[in-house]
């Protein structure tokens, strides 16, 4: 198929030729065709496929295919090939009327004689505009009047009883203090409160009491662990590469680096900006380096005979996509392959925002002090100064070791260390390099032996003399280095972008294909936005600082409105705009629209801080209404957009974790560091390529918040999975919630569960008093925060006496805790 089979030019059929004797006049002869069919999908107003035609210029510049026409050659001009169906190409206009043989030949021969025209043509005037409300400058409204001015408690509450007033709806009462304190707890840190903190909350007489306590949970260090979560789900953060080998990568720095930011309430604006352009920044430290990692988090894929070049194509790509998600809440994957549908963002805006990416190389960060670098600098150099020595004295290579490795045998392989053995299970384009590196160190040690053997063939005595000489040389130098490489330092590294020195050459893609290479473009941005203030007329040398800095700039009208609306949707199950991910024509309107631009100016005005909009959202009334279900609203407001009242959310996979470490005394507090491996059920890799290395950890490892559980790609912890976490193959801005019997088992059965209430018993026991009944409501209160109903006590005293009170009576009882939906609830 030719490529201009997607070329949609609409040259339509109008009468008479033109007489073969008259030269062709482009005001008089050509342009009438354009002006009278063409116009409509390639005038001011739509340009399909990129196409203008509406002036001479435009028509040699062509559109997503490349130049149109080309002058005294019109056999060879793209708008020849489309009018006529040459070499394939569909015909155009698609529908009748088609031209007629003398229009063609006008065409013909104006391109023929050069494709002369005026050089002041004027294009038409463009009245494009969308009127849709995403793409409108965010307007501060006043804050609106209302009659209930007792339930005020900042500028939210009169937004959204101004709205239930006029529906005449009343609001729900505030919740109770344990309540309010349990939901304050799991949405700031993602963890239950204790006993002892409730106590303090509930007796605290002081006016600001709940406003301290805020204020107390935002400062916590598990804030930025929490929150990170949610904002590594739309950075698509996981530990391993994907696809089918799906090997482990180096990235968790970028984790800690997103907890510690949001900690320090480092701005979104800066916050943006770091991350995608941190290494652009004057004099860019370790740790805006380290922040570009968040497009390193695409995956990436390692299979044996793969064009290179198309994985780092759709590498970008799932950049440009996320960029569009994550920021502006817009579908511009769309455009990958054409013009949005729906949305006014042409295919060649889509590679504008691509070329700005496009220009990134994609190196591996070491980090440590300058000296620790350092000292793993002269490591390497004394490795390598060895090695060369060693080279000459080492007939080992490739080939040889996959020569060796094939003509193992299976008394061979018994003969090797079980480690070694194990490596040789693994399908070679599935070994990590560290497995790679071991497995040719056994080759080498096995060549040793044969190069000392050899001599045993040698009969002049001076020539086995030698032989044995280099080949216990051979075996010092060895020794030297395997000695080196175990004591050389060892430091973390991360995954990063860096800007390409030469930038690349951006195209269209036509039809997303990669190979299939279109007009050339510059980065840009799409016309529907204000365009990239002081870039307008300097285009070319953008780079992605650029791009990050409009993206926060207050006159981007998404931007902002995109990230309180997330903010919101965590703390109400569904954002005003309902569709977060689909700000465009095709989502749903907001639902207080005055309410979500004032918030969006306030996020400007607050200077980007996150924590501000997060005190201001959980200190108004609306927030701190109670979630019971009310009968009057079934019929009028079933699913709470008016938010007469809060909603139940049941906990998120990681925080459904957290909450049974908490409770059961076993949590580890440690921020940060590697990745870490809980238990998990046996044959979790039995359905992947690659089988992984799953080693339960021991000590407080075992016991460190969900955030932290290593993540593979190809098989997630089942925990996880099951209740509802992404599988980091792009940016979710919003998480599914499921309601399965998958999730009830996993509360009961799971190993990792059954410790927990193994711990909760333990801690019960040793922690709730001298009788049962003191203990059965210090249980109940590690679990839920609120005391039990007489009913719950004596439900729970009943179960524990046909248990027999012993210790895995109190076992018994803590995974009916642990498995209770109120405590994976946030209510």
């Amino acid at each position: 198929m030719k490529a201009l089979h997607y070329l949609p030019l609409v040259l339509p059929l109008l009468a008479g030729p033109v007489a073969a004797a008259e030269p062709v006049d482009y005001l008089r002869d050509v342009k009438p065709i354009l002006a009278k069919s063409c116009y409509a999908c390639h005038g001011a107003e739509k340009q399909r496929s990129g196409l203008r035609l509406d002036t001479a210029a435009a028509l040699l510049r062509g559109g997503n295919a490349g130049p149109s026409l080309v002058p005294g050659k019109s056999a060879e001009s793209l708008v020849i090939k489309a009018v006529t169906g040459a070499d394939d190409t569909k015909v155009m206009p698609p529908k009748e009327p088609r031209l007629a043989p003398g229009q063609v030949a006008a065409l013909r021969a104006w391109i023929d004689g050069g494709a002369k025209a005026p050089a002041d043509e004027a294009p038409q005037v463009s009245t494009r505009k969308s009127d849709h409300w995403s793409f409108q400058p965010t307007v501060r409204a006043d804050v609106p009047a209302v009659k209930n001015t007792a339930r005020i408690r900042n500028p939210i509450d009169r937004f959204v009883l101004a709205r239930l007033e006029k529906e005449g709806i009343a609001p729900s009462p505030e919740a109770d203090r344990v309540t309010l304190i349990r939901r304050l707890s799991l949405d700031l840190l993602g963890l239950p409160p204790a006993p002892r903190e409730v106590d303090d909350f509930v007796n605290d007489p002081s006016p600001d009491a709940y406003e301290r306590l805020v204020d107390r949970l935002l400062s916590s260090p598990h804030y930025g662990e929490r929150w990170g979560r949610w904002w590594l789900d739309q950075a698509r953060y996981a530990d391993s590469n994907g696809y089918s080998i799906d090997a482990a990568r180096p990235i968790w720095p970028y984790r800690d680096w997103v907890i510690a930011a949001l900690n320090r309430d480092l701005p979104f604006d800066q916050f943006t900006v770091e991350q995608l352009a941190g290494d652009l920044l004057p004099n860019a430290t370790q740790e805006q380096k380290v922040a570009t990692g968040f497009h390193r988090n695409t995956p990436i894929n390692q299979e044996g005979g793969i064009d290179v070049e198309q994985f780092r194509v759709e590498s970008i790509i799932d950049r440009v996509n996320t960029t569009g998600a994550v920021w502006l809440g817009l579908t511009v994957g769309c455009c990958q392959c054409h013009d949005h549908k729906f949305d006014p963002i042409t295919q060649r805006e889509y590679y504008q925002l691509f070329a700005f990416l496009n220009n990134a190389d994609e190196p591996t960060l070491e980090l440590g002090t300058p000296a620790e670098v350092e000292q793993r600098k002269d490591a390497r150099g004394q490795i390598a100064a060895l090695q060369k020595q060693l080279k000459p004295l080492d007939p080992t290579d490739p080939a040889g070791e996959d020569r060796w490795e094939k003509n193992l045998t299976t008394d061979l392989r018994k003969l090797l260390p079980p480690d070694i053995q194990a490596i040789l299970d693994v399908v070679e384009n599935g070994r990590t390099p560290a497995q790679k590196e071991k497995l040719s160190e056994a080759y080498r040690k096995t060549d040793q032996s044969r190069h000392v053997l050899a001599t045993i063939g040698i009969e002049s005595p001076l020539a086995k003399a030698a032989n044995i000489s280099l080949g216990l040389r051979r075996i010092e130098l060895d020794k030297q280095l395997t000695a080196l490489k175990a004591t050389a330092p060892v430091g973390p590294t991360t995954m990063v972008l860096q800007e390409r020195k030469a930038p690349r050459t951006t195209q269209v893609l036509l039809g997303g294909d990669f190979t299939r290479k279109g007009a050339q473009v510059v980065p840009g941005v799409p016309a529907v936005f204000p365009a990239l203030q002081g870039h307008e007329s300097q285009p070319v040398g953008l780079n992605r600082l650029e791009l990050a800095r409009w993206l926060v700039d207050p006159h981007n009208p998404l931007t902002a409105r995109v990230i309180v609306n997330r903010l919101w949707q965590h703390y109400f199950g569904l954002g005003l705009v309902e569709t977060d991910n689909d700000f465009g024509t095709q989502g749903t309107p907001p639902s207080h629209p005055e309410l979500l631009d004032w918030l969006a100016t306030e996020l400007v005005r607050q200077g980007w801080g996150l924590k501000a909009m997060h005190r201001l959202i959980v200190t108004s009334a609306t927030y701190r209404q109670s979630s019971k279900a009310r009968p009057d609203l079934i019929t009028v407001d079933a699913r709470n957009r008016l938010l007469a009242r809060q909603v139940r959310l049941r906990l998120e996979a990681e925080f459904v974790r957290d909450a049974a470490l908490e409770a059961s005394g076993l949590l580890s507090r440690k921020l940060g560091g590697p990745s870490v491996f809980p238990p998990q059920p046996e044959g979790i890799y039995r359905f992947t390529q690659i089988d992984k290395n799953w080693k339960p950890n021991v000590g407080p490892d075992r016991y460190r918040r969900g955030l932290y559980t290593h993540f593979w790609r190809s098989a997630p912890h089942p925990s996880l999975t099951v209740f509802d976490a992404p599988d980091a193959s792009s940016a979710c801005t919003r998480r599914n919630r499921s309601n399965t019997p998958l999730q009830a088992l996993t509360l009961l059965n799971d190993q990792g569960q059954y410790e927990f209430a193994q711990a909760l018993a333990a801690r019960v026991l040793r922690e709730g008093g001298a009788d049962d009944t003191e203990r059965l409501r210090y249980a109940f209160r590690l679990c839920l925060a609120r005391q039990p109903r007489e009913r719950e006590q004596q439900r729970l005293g009943e179960l524990l006496a046909r248990e027999g009170r012993g210790a895995e009576a109190w076992v018994t009882v803590a995974r009916v805790l642990l498995n209770l939906d109120e405590f994976i609830t946030r209510e």
